[in-house]
């Protein structure tokens, strides 16, 4: 039986270098998406995605098209990835000098600030795009919301109200998720947009106890930095439940059912015990109280507004 010839080894070479560049070139592109989405912490996006939902459904009264979710979704993660990306390049010989962020990706060098600037203008660009998508308002006021994101990276160089000038950046969730379904800003919506600017005060305030000395040495303004831990600890309590009475204020406005009543009751919970996990001489869960409470506060609004508005 004759043997076939085998292939030419060029052949062989090529299709072989072809084989693994393509794997390799995967690799390359998983591990660049691990490092840049640790850079950006992506799995914070869990704190204001819900409220953008929130502020969509009750835009709508009920579920928005998928049409508009999709691109509210998409202007949530440009204007997010590039505000992180933005902080990180302002802040990166900050982050050098403090023993806590030093490792940080821009710092340790394992992204350069080249490559994050330009992460950043394309995440930007993502948001405009996505703005344009939705309505002329969003867009019109896309330029706004830019500003204000720029703003946050430089407050806690010369103020220690930082905490709510990131509070009003996150603010922009449901407020323009609000301005996305319905083409207007109305006054209803406002008070959901100021219980995101003092839950987020509040437990920004709480991740900031973990920096009052570097701050104090390094010139940098907070809460904890001005008034204490003790007295910044009875501040976040008290945003938080400035937070949960505009909540309720929320479900009076748009006369919302059982269920919303109940997932406020929930969010009570959520807040009391997120505040039980901090004491002043005791910071050993505050990771604990900062992601995977307030996680669960912003998601557990959206799902019981959600289940308020749907036609039983």
């Amino acid at each position: 039986m004759r043997r076939s010839s085998p292939p030419p080894a060029g052949y062989v070479l090529f299709t072989g270098c072809e084989r693994y560049g393509i794997i390799f070139s995967m690799d390359v592109f998983k591990a660049k998406a691990v490092l840049y989405g640790r850079m950006i912490k992506i799995t914070h996006s869990v704190f204001a995605l819900p409220f953008a939902f929130t502020g969509a459904i009750l835009a709508a009264s009920g579920a928005p098209s998928p049409e508009k979710l999709f691109w509210i979704a998409v202007a949530m993660v440009g204007a997010r990835s590039g505000a992180m990306g933005l902080n990180r390049i302002i802040d990166r010989k900050i982050d050098a000098e403090n023993p806590r962020t030093a490792d940080r990706e821009i710092p340790a060098g394992a992204i350069r600030v080249r490559d994050a600037a330009l992460f950043t203008a394309l995440s930007f660009a993502v948001l405009l795009f996505a703005a344009s998508m939705l309505n002329p308002l969003c867009l019109a006021l896309s330029p706004l919301a830019l500003a204000v994101l720029f703003l946050y990276s430089y407050t806690k160089r010369f103020t220690w109200a930082a905490h709510f000038v990131l509070g009003i950046a996150i603010s922009a969730a449901p407020l323009g998720a609000w301005i996305a379904v319905r083409g207007t800003f109305d006054a209803e919506i406002l008070p959901l947009g100021l219980a995101v600017v003092f839950w987020l005060a509040g437990f920004d305030v709480l991740y900031a106890l973990q920096d009052v000395e570097f701050d104090r040495s390094y010139g940098l303004h907070s809460i904890p930095q001005r008034f204490g831990t003790g007295r910044a600890l009875l501040l976040a309590r008290i945003f938080h439940g400035v937070t949960w009475a505009l909540l309720c204020l929320t479900g009076v406005l748009f006369s919302l059912n059982f269920f919303y009543w109940t997932g406020m009751a929930f969010v009570a919970g959520l807040l009391l015990y997120e505040h039980s996990l901090v004491k002043p001489h005791d910071l050993s869960r505050l990771n604990r109280a900062f992601f995977n409470m307030n996680g669960y506060i912003s998601i557990a609004v959206f799902v019981f507004t959600s289940l308020s508005l749907i036609q039983w």
